[in-house]
């Protein structure tokens, strides 16, 4: 915001991670226990429980301590979204949640094991990162009813729709050149923004300098052609399948289309999750931490992975 150019890609991620600190840093300077309200003795809080944040970086320099304790998540849930080796790097060593979007089994598995080993390289449990995939499903009450919903469904997407998603995504204007046109290696290299994006077509495509259409047809964006469409059992096994071979630890769902798309899931899906054993009846926490089963951080743990990260 109110820059004329993008950083460099990994220079954003080195901004990313002072800024981690910083946020951090300011969510730390209150101890558990350091509100006392003590009104006889006019005493708000232990002095010795509050600390001051004086950080000095690259990017940032902040003061503390923060206005309000910490919250009863001991810190909001980091949840993350990076694809490129950089973004899967920030994923593992800030990352609680972590939004992937792996087209298939295989790719969602070898993504899954990047991140939980470099989670673990850096000191932290990789148990406690939830790696969630993304799930584009078409449901109906039967496979044959979710696959005329899905014949209709295709003919929605236009071309100038994904080329706008794409231009979005990657800060370039696709529409510069004929959709069949190879972009240069230059034109490629000054795309920013979600590079995680280019890199999928390049290797997905197999081709050093890709066209539009291929970027269309290989990036997804603005495009149906990869959603699960099924029944409730259809859809159901594909989802325990992926969970069950440690592909992903949950689902991100995205619709195809809105409305309709969110209500065909919980009414022909979530109750066969739920028949299953795989998905709650209810939620058991008060917290959105402990709806994900993540444990409520000590002060200060995320130190560990930022010593690892050198």
């Amino acid at each position: 915001m109110g820059r004329e150019e993008h950083l460099a890609h990994d220079l954003r991620y080195d901004r990313a991670d002072e800024f981690m600190e910083v946020v951090l840093g300011h969510w730390d300077t209150w101890d558990d226990g350091a509100i006392i309200v003590d009104k006889k003795a006019g005493r708000y809080a232990v002095p010795d429980k509050v600390r001051r944040l004086d950080h000095r970086g690259k990017f940032f320099t902040s003061r503390g301590p923060f206005t309000v304790p910490r919250s009863p998540q001991g810190h909001p849930v980091i949840i993350q979204a990076g694809a490129s080796g950089r973004g899967r790097r920030f994923a593992a060593r800030w990352g609680e949640v972590i939004f992937a979007a792996a087209r298939t089994t295989q790719l969602a598995k070898e993504g899954y094991q990047a991140i939980k080993g470099e989670a673990a390289r850096l000191g932290r449990d990789p148990d406690q990162i939830s790696i969630c995939n993304i799930l584009m499903p078409v449901a109906g009450a039967s496979k044959a009813e979710a696959e005329d919903k899905m014949a209709t469904i295709s003919k929605l997407p236009l071309e100038i729709d994904a080329l706008s998603l794409l231009a979005e995504a990657l800060n370039f204007d696709f529409a510069s050149k004929g959709i069949d046109e190879p972009f240069t290696t230059e034109e490629l290299n000054g795309m920013q923004g979600m590079i995680g994006i280019r890199d999928t077509v390049l290797r997905r495509s197999g081709k050093a300098n890709p066209c539009a259409r291929d970027f269309i047809t290989y990036s997804g964006r603005g495009q149906v052609e990869s959603a699960l469409v099924g029944g409730p059992k259809e859809i159901a096994d594909a989802m325990e399948d992926m969970f069950v071979s440690r592909a992903c630890d949950g689902f991100v769902v995205a619709a195809t289309h809105v409305p309709g798309a969110y209500a065909d899931f919980v009414a022909h899906v979530v109750p066969e999750l739920q028949r299953r054993g795989l998905y709650q009846r209810d939620y058991t926490g008060v917290t959105l931490r402990e709806n994900l089963g993540l444990p409520r951080p000590p002060v200060g743990a995320w130190k560990a992975s930022q010593a690892a990260a050198g």
